[in-house]
């Protein structure tokens, strides 16, 4: 399993960033980056949201609990369909991107065995659905309406 330090050095790389220059983006003490990766320090939860905001990944994948990159915010967006959403007319429809298993990596996750189970995957549902009827989940969901109308002018 992956751990956050090693996740956040994957994706430091990947960004061909140094990781002063990860610290200073996030506006981090100059070594805070280099604590992170050696695992001398954990990020706050705050620092974390950070990271994932800033590498458009989800906190389940940078925490090494996934290896789904996909963002909290649209990952239930036909995650579990029996059958592919119908794209929009001229738009092609999303496919996942299967994150790349790096060699001796258990290709599940801890989170990814729960999705299998119905019974979970029920819970999850209902438990989004209540979250998202609450007056935070329509500001969400407005938010979210407003962004992809704004995308697709």
């Amino acid at each position: 399993m992956v751990t956050l330090a090693q996740r956040i050095g994957e994706l430091r790389t990947e960004r061909g960033l140094t990781r002063p220059a990860l610290s200073a983006a996030l506006g981090l003490p100059k070594n805070a980056a280099e604590k992170f990766e050696t695992g001398r320090q954990t990020p706050t939860q705050e620092q974390q949201q950070k990271l994932a905001d800033f590498f458009g990944v989800s906190l389940f994948y940078l925490r090494g609990e996934s290896n789904d990159r996909t963002r909290q915010d649209s990952w239930m967006d036909g995650a579990w369909a029996d059958e592919e959403p119908a794209a929009p007319a001229g738009r092609p429809a999303p496919r996942p991107k299967a994150a790349p298993v790096a060699h001796g990596e258990s290709a599940g996750a801890v989170f990814d065995a729960f999705a299998k189970n119905e019974a979970f995957r029920e819970l999850l549902r209902t438990t989004v659905l209540e979250v998202l009827r609450s007056p935070e989940g329509q500001e969400l969901l407005s938010r979210t309406v407003r962004r992809e109308l704004d995308r697709q002018r």
